[in-house]
């Protein structure tokens, strides 16, 4: 966990603007753009540039470092055979070796590609499919964005907003800029993957979608995955937003690829409500059996209201009606009253340079002047702690920019920096006062959940099933969405569903 994210957000954006200028001019409208037809003869394919081939290995590594680095294995080996025969459908190569297909460890719902041959899926959304179609669907569906050379308009967004990266993490598609904390919150809190996967627009998100589902046809498989796997993207949002206490939440996908629920139709028609072809579901179950799902502990682990990195030995705690988002580099805390993140960097003279440091990485990204007042010290659980309020107008009035820093000895330091409205900066409070070190034994505890695949029984029921969910909530509510099943649904026995244990 670091703080210096912007540096990576801008080495990646620069990336992907010389891809993209390199690739062409966007194109415009609704229907699919004139190569389209062309982009699935795979006999006739057009040759992937070496310019595009070394722009997209230029930001390979800087794409990994923001998504939690690639899964390893042989989950990650099916994923990328499945992801390399959808890719030839698009027509940007014959060679499945122009394309290199990435399985994320993130435990966020996301998938993008870029131009070189470059396609990504995180395993949390490979974990949300239920079929080979659906993974090709979505692979697919990326690899069409490109074909279509959406990136070039999108990049004109991402180089008008690149100097908004200052913490630039991976939130978990969790939007900071909301009304009730204006402007400022939109910059401070801007995420560093809308520089990489910046928003589409509808009719492009449509024209991929059309792409993807042309790209399944031609691979002999049922087009009608691409409506399905859009549902359950759909389902897995509402459940999020229920299990956080409101529907004013944006997940991942949603932020970068809007409206998955109104899709849903559209995919189905152009598929055709009739249409056949291979799903593949129990090549599929096979191959993504034993997926780590959720947060890695690798990555630090939210139980609930509490945050624990056994690697990095340490715990906080969000105060009630606030929520946790675990990202690659940071921990973003969310509420009505508040909104926050934590992350972590090294030590440069003491604390309190280390602070100033902080607050001038977001005076440069909101373009405000955010003047602390007096550093404050004391200490919280044995650790030695410097923190800061600043003042500043957003546009719907005045907030509270704070800063609160704990040295951890060796060097090292974790902060939150915490927006609220003004005069409400002590909602945190609890928060800071509740990070602590965690003991060896603690730090052992923490275990990873896994996709586990198992066979239905004789006298298995949704519900008995569900009771196998490593979660002490909706456990039925997320043993439905996870298959893709409705509540009265009927299990038959030797039916393979999905179920997350330890």
């Amino acid at each position: 966990m670091g703080i210096n994210r912007r540096k990576l957000a801008l080495r990646v954006t620069a990336a992907m603007a010389m891809t993209s200028l390199v690739a062409c001019g966007a194109t415009g409208g609704s229907g699919p753009v004139q190569a389209a037809p062309r982009a699935g003869a795979t006999t006739d394919a057009i040759a992937i540039s070496q310019a595009d081939k070394a722009q997209g290995a230029k930001a390979h590594p800087d794409l990994l470092a923001e998504f939690g680095g690639a899964v390893t294995g042989p989950q990650a080996n099916y994923v990328e055979t499945v992801g390399k025969n959808i890719a030839v459908q698009s027509g940007l190569s014959n060679a499945r070796g122009d394309f290199t297909v990435t399985l994320l460890n993130s435990p966020i719902n996301n998938a993008f590609a870029v131009p070189g041959g470059y396609v990504y899926v995180t395993r949390q959304l490979a974990a949300l499919m239920n079929n080979e179609a659906e993974l090709a669907g979505v692979l697919g569906h990326e690899v069409g964005h490109v074909a279509a050379r959406h990136s070039a308009k999108r990049q004109k967004a991402a180089t008008r907003n690149s100097i908004l990266g200052a913490l630039g993490s991976v939130l978990s598609g969790v939007l900071l800029g909301d009304s009730s904390f204006g402007q400022l919150g939109q910059q401070v809190f801007s995420q560093g993957s809308q520089l990489l996967t910046l928003q589409f627009s509808r009719s492009q998100e449509l024209e991929a979608d059309q792409l993807g589902i042309a790209y399944l046809r031609r691979a002999g498989y049922d087009p009608r995955a691409m409506s399905s796997v859009l549902e359950s993207l759909a389902r897995q949002n509402a459940l999020e937003a229920q299990l956080r206490g409101s529907t004013n939440q944006v997940p991942e996908w949603a932020s970068t690829h809007p409206d998955p629920a109104s899709r849903v139709r559209d995919a189905l028609r152009t598929a055709g409500a009739n249409a056949t072809g291979l799903t593949k579901r129990d090549a599929f179950l096979s191959g993504i059996n034993g997926l780590v799902y959720g947060d890695d502990p690798r990555q630090g682990i939210v139980d609930g209201n509490m945050f624990k990195h056994p690697e990095l030995r340490f715990a906080f705690e969000a105060p009630q009606g606030f929520y946790l988002v675990n990202g690659t580099r940071s921990v973003s805390i969310n509420g009505q009253s508040g909104k926050a993140e934590f992350a972590g960097g090294r030590i440069e003279g003491n604390l309190d340079s280390y602070v100033g440091k902080v607050f001038a990485s977001l005076t440069n990204a909101s373009q405000s002047n955010l003047t602390p007042q007096t550093l404050q010290s004391t200490t919280v659980n044995g650790l030695p702690v410097r923190y800061a309020t600043a003042r500043a107008q957003g546009s719907s009035g005045p907030v509270d920019v704070t800063v609160f820093a704990s040295d951890f000895g060796g060097g090292q330091a974790y902060h939150f920096v915490a927006i609220t409205q003004a005069g409400n900066a002590g909602v945190f409070n609890p928060m800071f006062r509740s990070v602590r070190r965690i003991s060896a034994s603690e730090a052992g505890e923490i275990r990873p959940r896994r996709v586990s695949v198992v066979t239905v029984g004789a006298g298995d029921t949704l519900r008995s099933l569900a009771s196998r969910m490593a979660y002490r909530d909706a456990q039925l509510e997320r043993f439905l969405v996870l298959n893709g099943l409705q509540s009265d649904a009927r299990l038959t026995p030797g039916q393979k569903v999905k179920i997350v244990t330890y």
